[in-house]
């Protein structure tokens, strides 16, 4: 009997990377969203890398999840206004109604990677503990998917999006 692989090779691209600094009683809430509304590829392919640099607990703002809301797809996208408009950018669709009930609690230690697929519907809450919530968060995307033309961020021959990894 023969077998044979198939190699898929994807090249993952990086989007957004930023550090999320929740302070003591002050961190802000951050509402009920889907990432793949303002980093929309076709077919769907968009991760979120969220890594917890403090403990994320349900008092310091702690990320909180719809289970299986991947599933329902996005009913609205943020797009680009054309060049020159006010303001650049526009949401097309409505945005769902979320109950706080359908929100599990995610929290995790400091060191965790959490994965985030672009339509899970995410929240984090208001920091109003006595410590930090800190984070780094990236997304990306594999580069085989199409990118939307009408999304804000937009890739140049100067700026394009960075590989994941180089091959040498």
């Amino acid at each position: 009997m023969c077998v044979q692989r198939i190699l898929y090779i994807y090249t993952p691209l990086i989007l957004t990377c930023l550090c999320i600094l929740q302070p003591p009683k002050i961190g802000a809430v951050v509402s009920p969203h889907q990432d793949s509304t303002f980093l929309y590829t076709d077919p769907m392919r968009l991760v979120g890398f969220w890594i917890a640099l403090e403990d994320c607990t349900t008092t310091n703002g702690c990320l909180w999840f719809i289970p299986k809301s991947h599933t329902d797809g996005i009913t609205r996208r943020m797009v680009r206004n054309p060049e020159g408009s006010d303001p650049p950018t526009i949401f097309r669709g409505e945005d769902r109604a979320y109950r706080d009930e359908e929100f599990i609690p995610g929290e995790v230690k400091k060191g965790a990677l959490v994965l985030i697929h672009g339509e899970v519907v995410h929240k984090s809450e208001a920091n109003r503990s006595d410590k930090s919530r800190h984070i780094y968060t990236f997304h990306m995307f594999e580069q085989e998917s199409k990118w939307s033309k009408e999304n804000w961020q937009q890739p140049t021959e100067e700026h394009p999006f960075p590989s994941l990894y180089t091959f040498q």
